[in-house]
């Protein structure tokens, strides 16, 4: 299933989202730079897409590390995970953090990150005295792992 989803191209440089593959939950996002770029070790940048999205109510546009880029290279966004709300329509930033020891450049047109639209529920936040009642009850870190 697929939704049409508007995209406002702000900078001239700016590509449209792709999907690697057929069934590929996250599409690809590029960076919309002049010049490359270049992340010191330890250090975060914006990278500027060039785009402006529509997000339907009920859903949100999640900025994900990609998978090669993270792994061989230790850039991934700075947030871990990017969150484009539906009601922001500014210019989609990706704040690439460099986790490795060499400095790395992102070059124009590189994809940078991949964006999956999901629906998530609102919650109306309520204190209450007591909670319902579970197996694992008050069980924090690690404590499903217990033989």
């Amino acid at each position: 299933m697929k939704y049409d989803l508007k995209i406002k191209k702000l900078r001239n440089n700016a590509q449209m989202p792709t999907y690697g593959s057929e069934f590929a939950a996250g599409a690809d996002i590029y960076a919309a730079l002049d010049e490359a770029v270049t992340i010191e070790p330890g250090e975060t940048k914006f990278i500027p897409t060039g785009l402006a999205f529509q997000i339907p109510v009920g859903y949100a546009g999640f900025m994900y590390a990609r998978s090669g880029m993270a792994s061989k290279r230790g850039l991934a966004p700075a947030n871990k995970v990017g969150v484009i709300d539906a009601d922001y329509r500014g210019e989609v930033m990706v704040a690439l953090h460099n986790h490795g020891t060499t400095a790395q450049s992102v070059e124009p047109g590189e994809r940078i990150s991949q964006m999956v639209i999901a629906p998530f529920i609102a919650a109306n936040f309520i204190f209450s005295d007591e909670l319902d009642d579970t197996v694992r009850g008050e069980g924090g870190f690690g404590s499903t792992g217990n033989k």
